[in-house]
């Protein structure tokens, strides 16, 4: 009899699924103190995950778990290694936000280029029409560079084109046909894609690899007053360039949803700037967004213990085989 234990509270529908599975416990932990975790982990086979650690030491007081179902596709939390050494699959929501974040970024964007906050504080302020009034400008005819060709960059891609933007890809996994096959324009680096993007888009996971990589050099590479836009992740960025290139303009603005410290710390060098929109690592959590991550994750721990598992979902596909 499979017991889940879910870390943090599951949306209703989701929850309600995964109940009423025959043969299915379920246990809802929300304090994820350690001291509850051991307690909730003695018996817990599988586990739905957002933001806590799971490492080495979760895993040295969770004897029986057979799998980790993450609530998102980010798992920098996750320590996938060690997951793979003891033969345990972590799944992710592979399908379930990239249309919420792919929304959230044009959120972003049109948020920046209409000036929607300074148009808000005026309104309340009775400063009507041209009084005050800040620039702003459509997105149609503006090239956007979209860095990460994979769910979310690929419906982001779309989105701006329905808006009229030129849009340029870079990712370097991703075959030039198949972004050209898509009606967008390939970049073959990503200086030759910074060099043409009015903005600059990120859908790419962080790992040891690219962590960083919106540093000096790479802000120095964008057009002068291009503007900037993250909902991938925080450690993307090193956010002391980023504050520096927004302070001198040539940064025009940025849109942020995912920061390098989360919960935003208080000497985040992005908070004193004002041309930063910021919201709390938000973008995929709709109501709905809610509800397909939560039946992703429920999914994918019932068709492991069924035997089923979508191969799709799991990150270390390699633990399947092993498994066999």
């Amino acid at each position: 009899m499979p017991h889940v234990v879910l870390l943090r509270s599951l949306h209703p529908d989701a929850e309600a699924a995964l109940r009423a599975e025959p043969g299915f416990t379920v246990e809802t932990v929300h304090d994820t103190s350690r001291e509850n975790l051991v307690k909730a982990m003695e018996r817990g086979e599988a586990i739905i995950v957002r933001a806590t650690p799971i490492n080495a030491d979760f895993l040295s007081f969770s004897p029986k778990l057979a799998i980790v179902a993450r609530h998102g596709v980010g798992y920098d939390q996750v320590d996938v290694p060690e997951l793979t050494k003891r033969g345990i699959p972590l799944t992710v929501t592979a399908d379930a936000n990239a249309l919420s974040v792919a929304e959230h970024a044009m959120m972003l964007m049109l948020t920046i280029a209409r000036q929607v906050q300074t148009y808000d504080a005026n309104t309340r302020a009775f400063k009507w029409s041209s009084v005050d009034a800040p620039v702003t400008f459509d997105l149609a005819g503006m090239t956007l560079l979209v860095v990460g060709f994979g769910r979310i960059g690929g419906r982001v891609a779309r989105l701006a084109a329905a808006f009229g933007m030129d849009v340029v890809v870079h990712d370097p996994y991703v075959a030039m046909n198949t972004v050209k096959g898509a009606g967008f324009r390939y970049a073959k680096t990503m200086q030759e894609g910074l060099a043409q993007a009015d903005w600059v888009t990120m859908h790419c996971p962080s790992n040891a690899e690219n962590r960083g990589m919106v540093n000096a050099e790479f802000l120095a590479a964008m057009k002068p007053g291009a503007r900037f836009v993250n909902t991938a992740r925080g450690t993307l960025v090193q956010e002391q360039a980023l504050a520096a290139a927004l302070r001198s303009g040539h940064v025009a603005a940025a849109g942020l949803d995912v920061f390098w410290d989360e919960p935003v710390v208080k000497d985040n060098p992005l908070l004193g700037v004002p041309n930063v929109v910021m919201t709390p690592h938000t973008a995929a959590a709709t109501v709905q967004g809610m509800r397909r991550m939560g039946l992703s994750c429920v999914d994918s721990i019932i068709r492991h213990f069924k035997g089923e598992i979508d191969v799709d979902m799991v990150i270390n596909k390699e633990v399947l085989r092993s498994n066999r």
